[in-house]
């Protein structure tokens, strides 16, 4: 894997070298005609309008050899340029590629200048270095031309300065003892030996560059190895990143030495950056994927679970601002006016807030959510008149898996201002039927019943006996209503069931021992003989009622403290007779 990524760096790196020259300049041909204000109908041809188009301009008509045209960019007599324009430009142009220093991204694109390099009539933009004399500086004046208005030119003063710095400079350089086929072929403007050396530093600034991040990684294995500390492998993840950002760098490195033309070194240097720039976003990119990572595991096992379900919200907003920030940056290499843009972003912004109201008004009641930890993934709730299990919830909605096993989509905003009931997170659950019992059911047999439900309740493992509650509550239309208020104590549903099919179950066996029945209002009209009720059974509680009596035992309006405490888990459940007590038995 390593090696196929090498050699992808290598073809990537080679192909963009090649090709910076003719890609660049129409990328930047593009930007500077969006940065700069419309031409007017009498704009210089030659570009000469700001110091900017003035240097490219004559770098470009000299590379591709139109000397005459190159000979414009100066600031000579007519007669002057005529006679020695072409062989000035010439050494112009072999100066700066040999002795220039100083950013030609730096040069001002406006046409009055940069007044921290002069006056609207001159720029400085940066120096001659010979390294046996004294540093000239490279002036551009803004004259007067008779035809297209103000334009800059290269000063009178510095083309003084230039042949005894091409004389200098000539008999120092390294073409001289080179073939000449490599130093007269010049592919796009740039000798060929240079760009055989250029092709082979990309092997060795690789090469470089893996033993940077590879020393790197000694304090951190030694950090892992003597403080035992895990190792978790997050290194291999940011190497890469690094190994980019650190092969470019190099690269650059060598490339200073070589000398380069002065616009392929303007273009190399731009792509070179623009590569580094992607590499060190990269790599933050991954650092911060893996901290949010951390943090989200670190929160989950922590039991803040809607903590970590913020942490995958933050990471996806980081990638966001890290992928923003570096287009800006690469906007800003490439000579984009960040101040422009940073405006022009300010006033999209609040543009796209008022159009996008919606969708920032789903972000922010996301986080809300989130932040309140009011549901989570996995949490059964219901929301409005609707109930599901929460599957995801996003940057804009929430999905719900509905009990029908649709999938429910609801907006974050929404979901911040309607109600939400969590099931999931309930301690117990409530039992709480209602009995409607026959109306001629005499007042013992009503209270045998109160007595022998009260008593299960109080009794059954699963029911919490402290809050359990049966009581007669009122005479209904066709009844005697009785209402149980009693917790369950567990918080499955299933299991919740279950229990609520065995506490009804005793709950009939109760009302059929005491000798009534349960009410069902009709309004049918039917004749057919009444067996009445049950005299033995009612004779039996109202007996049981009166020894409750003559022993002071009554039960009304409760049981005894100390009979309370003897009722507790004397009813076996699950029954004996019970499919689960006999696997419980066998296992």
């Amino acid at each position: 894997m390593k090696k196929l990524f090498s050699l992808f760096l290598v073809l990537w790196l080679s192909v963009h070298t090649l090709a910076a020259q003719t890609l660049v300049a129409q990328v930047t041909s593009l930007l500077n005609r969006a940065t700069q204000p419309p031409a007017s109908a009498s704009a210089d041809p030659l570009g000469r309008d700001t110091p900017s188009g003035a240097v490219l301009g004559f770098l470009k008509a000299e590379q591709s050899g139109d000397e005459k045209a190159a000979a414009d960019y100066l600031q000579m007599s007519a007669a002057r340029r005529q006679s020695q324009g072409p062989d000035m430009a010439g050494k112009l142009k072999a100066v700066m590629d040999r002795s220039f220093v100083g950013s030609l991204s730096r040069v001002s694109t406006r046409p009055e200048g940069n007044p921290d390099f002069g006056t609207p009539d001159s720029q400085t933009i940066g120096i001659f270095s010979n390294g046996d004399e004294a540093d000239v500086p490279v002036t551009l004046v803004r004259v007067t031309d008779p035809n297209y208005g103000k334009v800059w030119l290269f000063s009178a003063d510095t083309l003084s300065k230039v042949p005894d710095l091409y004389d200098n400079d000539k008999a120092h350089q390294v073409a001289n003892r080179l073939p000449q086929s490599l130093v007269r072929n010049a592919p796009l403007g740039m000798p060929l030996w240079q760009w055989l050396a250029l092709f082979a530093a990309i092997p060795v600034a690789i090469a470089i560059g893996w033993a940077i991040v590879l020393l790197l990684a000694i304090p951190r294995r030694l950090w892992l190895k003597f403080g035992n500390r895990p190792n978790l492998h997050t290194y291999g993840q940011v190497s890469k990143p690094l190994l980019v950002s650190f092969s470019a760098l190099t690269h650059r490195v060598i490339a200073s030495y070589l000398r380069l033309p002065l616009l392929p070194r303007f273009y190399y240097s731009r792509t070179v950056w623009i590569v580094i720039s992607i590499g060190f976003f990269w790599f933050v990119l991954r650092v911060a994927s893996l901290t949010m990572q951390r943090l989200r595991i670190h929160a989950i096992s922590s039991g803040r679970v809607g903590t970590g379900t913020l942490m995958v919200l933050a990471d996806r907003l980081l990638r966001a601002v890290v992928i923003i920030a570096a287009l800006l940056s690469i906007l800003a290499i490439v000579g984009f006016n960040l101040t422009t843009v940073l405006a022009g972003l300010g006033i999209g912004g609040i543009a796209i807030a008022f159009a996008a109201q919606k969708t920032l008004e789903n972000l922010f009641g996301g986080i809300s959510v989130l932040a309140d930890d009011v549901i989570r993934v996995g949490d059964y709730c219901r929301f409005a008149d609707r109930t599901g299990t929460v599957e995801d919830i996003g940057l804009r909605s929430t999905r719900v898996r509905t009990d029908a096993r649709t999938q429910l989509s609801i907006p974050n905003g929404t979901l911040a201002t309607i109600n939400i009931e969590n099931f999931t997170r309930r301690d117990k659950i409530q039992f709480a039927p209602v009995l409607a019992i026959r109306c001629e059911t005499s007042a013992d047999q009503l209270r045998y019943l109160l007595a022998e439900i009260r008593r299960m309740l109080y009794a059954h493992p699963k029911v919490e006996s402290g809050s359990a509650t049966i009581r007669f509550a009122n005479f209904d239309a066709s009844s005697l209503r009785i209402e149980i208020s009693s917790y369950v104590l567990t918080r499955d549903s299933n299991e919740f069931i279950a229990i609520r099919e065995d506490l009804l179950l005793r709950i009939m066996d109760i009302v059929e021992k005491s000798g009534t029945g349960i009410a069902f209002p009709s309004q049918t009209l039917y004749f057919s003989r009444d067996s009445g009720l049950d005299k033995e059974k009612a004779a039996a509680a109202e007996q049981q009622v009166q020894h409750w009596r003559d022993q002071h035992q009554l039960p009304f309006p409760d049981f005894a403290a100390a009979d309370m405490s003897t009722f507790r888990d004397t009813i076996v459940y699950p029954p004996p007779d019970s499919a689960t007590t006999e696997n419980q038995r066998r296992s």
